[in-house]
């Protein structure tokens, strides 16, 4: 018997030729998207349905039925499609009730070609849904995974689709109703292919076997998952495979945790529900009748959390395996400082693709952190709270402190991993508060141009910002960036403010609003350090600066929300060990490139 599935739980596929089994008590449709790395569906040839020509190694029910059987070769399908979505549809009919909630709930199980079950999913918890997305087969470290999905809607096929990618979802999903109303012809069935439920030729059309390669397929009597391999992951560079395996596992984790809730959340609710039926039966309550009741219900409770918690495990020494690989192949935009990366770091000749800001983690999985990548140029400004949390003890000195060591490591870092020349870094400090935390810039040079300090030092700097954004989107608006005034220095800027928003007058705040707003689209970036119950004075004038900043914080903080379940991550911020002089270092190969480049 294969692995019974939660929603967001995933199960590794031993072999790539398989079949998908679809019961349910009324007809529903069948089909199948092929989408990239992403899951996104470009077209809608991307989608084996009904009245269409299937894909390589896949081929779907052509008609709607209570029960249908999909054949798949993962080894026959473009390298260009990294998830097959199975999704379920109930037929439009006049007067029909649609809603899968009013119907027994669906099943999907996955077995290979000789029928050996492999996994299933029961499609529990829909109500006014008439379309769902039941299963994904995804690429994962050179192999396959199944994954229980279970999303459904409300608004039907054309809504899935839309979610898919589909830039027509409506025209794609009435091609699919035309295709098995009574009537139309089956088109599009290429000669000499099967149309229905018959075979799939599983030839490879790229590979033929060989007497040395007679079955590609993993033995899957050893019941080990795949080696992990650093890079193994879409992309046309190293460093973009890098960064999509990050979030792969970042997803993979997410959805885990997911499965694992609930499984708990499941099992508590039965036990709750079986123990008050006990409760309510008078037979129970003679002799032991009611205690071996309660007994059985905890232990099916007990059982089905195990088991459920056996499979998480499992999942997170798979991921902790792939982490111990991938970290130290990172390269220094992703390491952390202890990565031996920086030893003798050279500045690159390109920008990357992304930047480590620190780690995420769940309490379920704590040992296991996940870097926290995102996207260069940075498309909001940051924001470094160095205010008190619930569960910080530090007092408010020792807190600003903190968050500007974490500024400063970060700007560092960006500074470190941009080609010489293309990105700078200055610093507005009214109060002059920061110099310990900033010596680290000013003492290497590193910085362009002094400190801003004192209220007029901040109007200075803010003014000349704004000028700059000013001009470079009037170049980019008018198509003419050539035209720019000679000797414009086009590196991106970062901008520092530490103790915000001490030395802001109305003017200075209207000017920072602006550069949060405009400034990533041409080149200037923000870095706040600022406590928010400093800037209470302000009421709801700054809320919207707030919420255009990414919020960072210097000490553990679960404020951080994945975008695929919704669930709490703990983020730490990325910062060289105690005592290590490794940011020095970096900072003074930086100005020392700088230098000779001149």
């Amino acid at each position: 018997m294969g692995t019974e599935l939660v929603r967001g739980q995933n199960h590794p596929l031993p072999r790539t030729r398989l079949e998908i089994l679809i019961s349910a008590e009324v007809p529903v449709l069948v089909a199948a998207a092929l989408g990239d790395e992403g899951g996104r569906v470009h077209d809608g040839h991307r989608i084996a349905r009904p009245g269409a020509a299937a894909p390589p190694g896949i081929e779907v029910p052509h008609a709607a039925a209570a029960g249908h059987r999909l054949t798949v070769d993962l080894g026959a399908l473009p390298e260009a499609v990294h998830r097959v979505t199975v999704l379920l549809a109930r037929p439009e009919r006049p007067g029909a009730d649609l809603r899968f909630g009013a119907t027994t709930a669906p099943r999907a199980t996955v077995t290979d070609a000789d029928g050996t079950e492999i996994a299933r999913f029961s499609l529990t918890g829909l109500d006014a849904e008439s379309a769902v997305l039941a299963l994904e087969l995804y690429r994962r470290q050179g192999g396959w995974k199944v994954r229980a999905v279970g999303q459904g809607y409300a608004d039907g096929l054309p809504a899935l689709l839309a979610d898919l990618g589909l830039s027509q979802p409506r025209e794609v999903a009435e091609a699919m109703w035309e295709a098995w109303r009574p009537g139309v012809p089956r088109a599009a069935v290429p000669e000499g292919r099967p149309s229905g439920d018959g075979p799939v030729d599983y030839t490879h059309p790229r590979r033929q076997a060989s007497a040395a390669d007679p079955d590609p397929d993993p033995d899957p009597a050893s019941g080990e998952p795949p080696r992990p391999v650093a890079g193994d992951a879409a992309g046309w560079s190293m460093e973009e495979r890098l960064y999509n395996q990050v979030w792969g596992m970042f997803e993979d984790l997410a959805r885990a945790t997911a499965a694992l809730r609930s499984a708990a959340d499941f099992a508590a609710a039965r036990l709750d529900r079986e123990l008050d039926e006990v409760l309510a039966d008078p037979r129970a309550r003679i002799g032991g009748a009611g205690d071996a009741a309660r007994e059985a219900a905890r232990a099916k409770h007990d059982e089905l959390v195990g088991r459920a918690r056996a499979a998480y495990d499992r999942d997170v020494a798979q991921l902790t395996a792939e982490a111990e690989v991938v970290e130290p192949a990172l390269p220094p935009a992703y390491a952390r400082w202890d990565n031996p990366v920086w030893h003798g770091h050279q500045v690159p000749a390109e920008p990357p693709q992304a930047v480590r800001l620190g780690d995420l983690h769940l309490p379920e999985s704590a040992p296991l952190r996940i870097p926290m990548l995102v996207r260069l140029p940075l498309e909001r400004g940051l924001w470094v709270d160095s205010g008190a949390t619930p569960v910080d003890f530090a007092d408010s000195v020792d807190r600003r402190r903190q968050a500007l060591e974490v500024a400063v490591a970060l700007s560092a870092r960006l500074l470190a991993v941009h080609p010489v020349g293309e990105f700078a870094v200055q610093v507005a400090d009214a109060a002059g508060a920061g110099a310990g935390p900033l010596g680290a810039l000013t003492r290497t040079g590193a910085l362009t141009g002094p400190h801003a300090t004192g209220a007029a030092g901040v109007a200075r700097t803010l003014e000349s910002l704004t000028r700059r954004v000013d001009l470079v989107r009037m170049a980019i608006s008018g198509g003419a960036t050539e035209a720019l005034p000679d000797g414009f220095d086009t590196a991106r800027r970062l901008l520092i403010v530490n103790d915000f928003p001490q030395g802001f007058d109305d003017r200075a705040l209207t000017r920072l609003r602006f550069l949060a707003d405009e400034g990533p689209a041409a080149g200037v970036h923000l870095l706040l350090v600022a406590d928010r119950a400093d800037a209470e004075a302000y009421g709801p004038l700054l809320d919207p600066l707030w919420r255009s900043l990414m919020r960072l914080t210097p000490s553990p903080d679960d404020h951080f929300a994945d975008p695929w379940v919704g669930h709490a991550w703990t983020f730490e911020p990325a910062l060289p060990p105690h005592g290590s002089a490794v940011v020095q270092q970096v900072l003074g190969a930086v100005v020392a490139a700088r230098i000779k480049g001149k």
